[in-house]
């Protein structure tokens, strides 16, 4: 009971902290993951001792597991497929020598460096090509970057974990048929090779297409409340990982299968789960940034040396050397191109990846981890401090135009405020309020998503971006003095 009462507190810590320090961190650049491995070092061994979650315990594989599963799941659910057709170059060039020639160069470096056979080397190239979209939040977020450069990020950290799985599932079969006779060894590996390129994929597809049908059908007659539908969210990619685990198949490429379904046939589900579902799967990967900054992740600390640093330089070194050649023919500029390649955080998806190693038994795993361990660090200090500079130096300001009306210039002094309890308009009523004259404004305020998939617009609708509609609401303008009638879906 008194683990238990430390768990529970601790994840009361969690929300309570990152809800408090969210707006702050945002505007400082600074990365929340930081904040939480520093409150992992509080209440651990060198802190506390409140809890001490070692490299094998059960609470890190299960908070690892379903991390890495919503990582990919929510990856997929974001996922644009109109826009994947028209960047199709670009999503190539990032997702194939963009992320293929690292992973292969931090394999070559491990092999030579730290004198691991070629699959252990595989595996740490694999985990250390993912870049981490935790960390990069607040850059994609912000204003501090264009359109294009937004966009490269963000399908680079989202689609290159998947691109990277299959290489280290392979990676921890070959490591682990040393270990097993000739003939066991081709058994297990085409049975894993089966459930990781066939049964993962179709299970996920499947379990994500019978939960949006069956969510169709029931929102159709019954309707279901906007705020269960994120959570419904969530219940595929958990139901799609369980089917196919249940069968030998691959848990995190079902999870990300499903997730692109859920893209693919139903937007509405996809918005409800960016606005609340996103926001629960960025507790959870916190969580385990908390568990790893208890003990595993300092690790890293313990296997120092001069190889292993020469090592770090090679695994941190070799993406922006590769990605500036390979984006030259984008269509991005050059200045573009560098921003992209200097901005690439290894953070908790490379842990997560590495730590499949650990509990699948590939020897001498361990290692592997904290050798992973020292390059996150590592990276969290250069990049972060990167990214806090860069958007300290980027973010763009709030603009304000001058106004012509006293009563416009009287109302700028004081900040916007939000009605925390809006009422619901009905169109007969907005129809009503504009034949009446009354002071109306319709504001569009629906997500990129649906915004960009949608040909048709409000008559006279002025556009508001969700995210920060305060300051998009005092940039545009708006009357303080009158009706603001908002729609979102």
């Amino acid at each position: 009971m008194e683990h238990f009462a430390a768990t529970v507190a601790l994840v009361g810590l969690v929300i309570v902290i990152a809800s408090l320090l969210s707006g702050a961190l945002e505007r400082s650049g600074l990365p929340l993951v930081a904040v939480f491995l520093g409150l992992g070092v509080a209440i651990g061994p060198a802190g506390l001792s409140l809890v001490d979650i070692r490299l094998g315990s059960p609470t890190l594989q299960v908070l690892a597991t379903l991390g890495l599963a919503l990582v990919l799941f929510s990856d997929a659910v974001t996922i644009d497929t109109g826009e994947l057709r028209r960047e199709r170059a670009l999503v190539l060039r990032l997702l194939g020598p963009g992320t293929l020639l690292p992973a292969a160069t931090t394999a070559a470096a491990a092999w030579l460096l730290l004198e691991v056979p070629p699959a252990s080397a595989a595996i740490v190239g694999a985990a250390l090509a993912s870049t981490d979209p935790v960390i990069l939040r607040g850059v994609l977020r912000s204003g501090a970057v264009g359109p294009r450069v937004r966009l490269a990020l963000r399908l680079e950290t989202g689609m290159n974990d998947v691109v990277l799985l299959p290489i280290l599932a392979v990676a921890i079969l070959l490591s682990r048929a040393g270990v097993s006779s000739d003939e066991a060894m081709v058994h297990d590996v085409g049975r894993a090779l089966l459930g990781l390129f066939v049964l993962g994929p179709l299970l996920g597809a499947f379990v994500g297409w019978v939960g949006i049908t069956a969510l169709v059908q029931v929102r159709g007659r019954l309707g279901v409340r906007r705020d269960y539908e994120s959570l419904y969210a969530l219940g595929l990619a958990f139901t799609g990982y369980a089917a196919a685990e249940a069968v030998g198949g691959s848990g995190f490429l079902a999870a990300f299968a499903a997730g692109l379904v859920v893209a693919a046939q139903d937007v509405e589900l996809c918005d409800c789960f960016m606005e609340y579902g996103e926001a629960t799967a960025e507790m959870l990967l916190l969580f385990t940034f908390v568990a790893f900054g208890t003990s595993p992740i300092w690790s890293g600390l313990e296997v120092v040396d001069p190889r292993t640093l020469a090592f770090v330089g090679v695994a941190l070194l070799v993406r922006p050397a590769v990605l500036v050649p390979v984006l030259g023919r984008s269509g991005l500029a050059p200045g573009e191109r560098r921003i992209i390649a200097l901005l690439g955080p290894r953070g908790l998806s490379a842990l997560l990846l590495a730590l499949l190693a650990v509990y699948a038994g590939v020897p001498g795993a361990a290692r592997l981890f904290a050798v992973t361990s020292l390059v996150v660090l590592v990276s969290l200090v250069l990049h972060g401090t990167a990214i806090a500079v860069f958007l300290r130096r980027n973010r763009p300001a709030v603009s304000r135009t001058p106004s012509t009306s006293p009563r416009d210039d009287a109302s700028t002094a004081a900040p916007m405020e939000t009605e925390t309890d809006a009422e619901r308009i009905t169109l007969d009523e907005l129809d009503g309020m504009l034949g009446r004259g009354e002071p109306v404004v319709v504001v569009d305020s629906r997500s990129a998503k649906s915004y960009d998939a949608d040909q048709l617009e409000a008559r006279g609708a002025v556009r508001l971006l969700p995210d920060d509609p305060v300051r998009e609401a005092e940039r545009l303008r708006l009357p303080r003095d009158t009706t603001l009638a908002v729609f979102c879906a």
